[in-house]
């Protein structure tokens, strides 16, 4: 027989079963514990209670069980040992029954207790990595395409002076690496292309720069929005943001996401009054313009302006109006525009007569032209074709702007309209003329109609009504001058009738500009009696010193109204006599009571027409060879109903002995040449 196999006793391991009861018996024992604590006579028990003593090794009689590697182990020792190893526990801490909480606190109080850098310290440590990282992507940028999430990732710090520094950074770096190409995003549906290494690693970089650089303006777009103070004195984080995007405008204007940086610069000037950040985004937007040879970026720029200032209701600043005295249309541009279309532009394709060729030509072809766009795109070149039609949409853009503020007659913005009609001229449509001049004889109308109902706005302030003018100028809220805008007016529709051959076809195009001349006689008495004659507007900060006609006084306003009605360029010889008199009596009247510098000015006017038409109005100075019977009417309401023939200019004699001595010798020489 075999003999028997030897059994094996077969031992069972805790379950997690028990394992979980044990542990709430092992609470219920504690708590009732600590209820019948209170009951305890605890150091009566503690005498009575036996003293432990070291107790010795008990031996077993259980047969050593054999592991799986060979060896023998006593079961029953290994049992004692894990219970003597679990009862290590302090007392203490079961009683107050948190050991797991102990270990919890002291890793809280490690992560706690790590020593706290001092701020300058890491604004040290800041500058430097950012100038270890500008040096590296100085000399090989394409090998370092990590080091533009790097410079964001310092920019994240919750202190202000880094964030100052990584953007001033970023945008030096973005400055010189930026290529003098545009970067089209890769297709991932395109089809793979066998690339050798060099090219792909320059396509990584390509990638990883517009990534980083979308990334960067995102950020300056959230910075400029943030309204805080600057830190001791210096400049906030709105104001090196701002400042930032003005010069990345100025230098990379041909590279991807330009048009977010516009809007950054755009949101700027959305206010009444412009600050220093304002006049930095002037600044930018102005050089801008003039150094576009393109177009596409005069386009998205006034495209944007044009939005905002329809968005803030005409709320804005007249230095943001006079930005489109900047575009370089005004001297290149030959065609003629108005609201919704442009004469003498090719806008269409010219048709040529079809050759015929082969299939393997015309494919050639296809492929040529394909590959010409994309090197034209890549160079961001635009043909002279595109460029006309480019700056034709940005014409329309700005008539219509200027055509919307004058059919609103906002006030503080009537100088910066008036003066880029003025401008515009040579590009205006002459079927737009008539429109355009109705719109400014509104004007004067409704200028007229606000005078005779508050006499304050027309420079003759009640004495009730000064405090009240006085707050509302420190309001910020523009004090209307209806003598200027009346002489805006008449100034503008004479220099559009002079910009262009439009006078040669004023009777075709039925345009009469004898509401001007009527209104400008029936003012000149009220003109010489208005003590800001010789003063500007009231200054402001905010104006741009490319505007002339805004800064010009009112005695330069009313000399060049006159000249374009009694010197006019195009056909000086043409004026009639009874409108030369008319004005050359009234005029001499009101210089009577002009300040001396205007007087001279009169007089000098008068000098030169003299000089032109001596003839025509020498009668006024010699009684003998009056020409008019009955009497002259100043207040006439036609010029040549006033009847100026039947007058004489006694008003020299009196300037003869006028305290200034140059307005004694402007009298003397004006007769001199009354009489040659």
């Amino acid at each position: 027989m075999a003999p028997k196999e030897s059994k094996r006793r077969k031992l069972a391991h805790d379950s997690s079963d028990d394992e979980s009861r044990l542990q709430a018996k092992s609470k219920s024992v504690q708590k009732s514990f600590f209820k019948n604590a209170s009951h305890w006579d605890l150091e009566q028990d503690y005498e009575s209670r036996p003293r432990k003593g070291k107790k010795a090794h008990k031996e077993t009689n259980r047969l050593p069980i054999k592991t799986a590697d060979g060896r023998l182990e006593h079961f029953q020792a290994r049992e004692e040992e894990e219970k003597d190893d679990e009862s290590i526990a302090s007392d203490t801490e079961w009683l107050e029954g948190r050991e797991d909480e102990v270990d919890l606190e002291s890793e809280e109080e490690v992560v706690e207790e790590k020593p706290a850098v001092p701020e300058p310290q890491l604004i040290r440590e800041a500058q430097e990595e950012l100038a270890k990282i500008a040096m590296q992507m100085n000399e090989t940028p394409e090998e370092h395409p990590g080091a533009f999430k790097a410079m964001a990732k310092i920019g994240q710090s919750p202190i202000l002076s880094i964030q100052m520094l990584a953007l001033m950074t970023q945008m030096t770096v973005y400055k010189d690496v930026i290529p003098g190409y545009r970067i089209r995003p890769q297709a991932e549906d395109g089809p793979k292309e066998k690339l050798s290494k060099d090219v792909r690693t320059l396509r990584g970089y390509e990638q990883a720069l517009v990534s980083g650089y979308q990334s960067y303006i995102k950020e300056l777009a959230r910075c400029s929005k943030i309204e805080t103070r600057a830190v001791r004195g210096g400049q906030s984080l709105a104001t090196i943001a701002t400042t930032c995007a003005c010069t990345l405008v100025t230098s990379v204007a041909h590279f991807n996401f330009r048009t977010d940086l516009l809007k950054i610069l755009v949101g700027k000037l959305s206010r009444r009054k412009i600050d220093a950040n304002g006049q930095k985004c002037l600044e930018a937007l102005r050089t801008l313009l003039k150094d576009d040879e393109e177009g596409r970026p005069s386009l998205e720029a006034v495209s944007l302006i044009s939005k905002m200032i329809r968005a803030r209701d005409f709320y804005v600043d007249e230095s943001v109006i006079n930005l489109f005295l900047s575009l370089r249309l005004l001297s290149e541009f030959s065609g003629k525009g108005s609201l919704d279309q442009v004469e003498g532009v090719s806008l269409g394709k010219k048709k040529h007569k079809k050759e015929f060729r082969t299939k393997r030509e015309r494919k050639a072809m296809k492929e040529q032209k394909s590959l010409d766009k994309d090197m034209a795109n890549a160079d961001a070149l635009v043909s002279h074709e595109e460029l006309e039609q480019m700056q034709s949409e940005t014409l329309k853009l700005v008539f219509a702007n200027y055509f919307r503020i004058l059919k609103a007659r906002v006030p503080h913005l009537m100088g910066a309209v008036l003066e880029g009609l003025a401008k515009y001229a040579h590009l205006i449509n002459q079927d737009f003329f008539g429109d355009l001049l109705e719109a400014l004889k509104d004007l004067i109308r409704h200028s007229e109609a606000d005078a005779e109902a508050d006499p304050a706005a027309n420079g003759e302030p009640e004495e009730g009504k000064e405090k009240e003018e006085d707050d509302e100028d420190e309001d910020g809220v523009p004090s209307r001058n209806l003598t200027r805008e009346a002489l805006l007016c008449t100034v503008t529709a004479f220099a559009l009738l002079a910009g262009q051959d439009a006078h040669n076809s004023r009777n075709d195009l039925h345009l009469d500009l004898s509401f001007f001349t009527t209104h400008l006689f029936k003012s000149l008495l009220a003109f010489s009696t208005n003590p800001d004659l010789e003063l500007t507007r009231p200054p402001n900060n905010s104006s741009s010193a490319a505007s002339k006609i805004n800064v010009q006084t009112t005695t330069v306003l009313l000399l060049r109204s006159l000249t374009g009605i009694l010197l006019p360029p195009w056909n000086i010889r043409s004026v009639p006599p009874l409108r030369l008199a008319a004005f050359v009596k009234q005029l001499m009247t009101a210089a009577l009571q002009m300040p001396e510098k205007s007087t001279q000015a009169v007089l000098v006017l008068l000098s030169d027409v003299a000089h032109t038409h001596s003839k025509k109005v020498s009668s006024l100075w010699n009684t003998e060879e009056r020409k008019g019977d009955g009497r002259f009417n100043p207040f006439s309401d036609s010029v040549e109903g006033s009847n100026p023939f039947a007058a004489t200019v006694w008003e020299g004699e009196l300037l003869r002995k006028h305290y200034s001595p140059k307005v004694r010798e402007g009298v003397k020489l004006l007769e001199k040449g009354m009489s040659g």
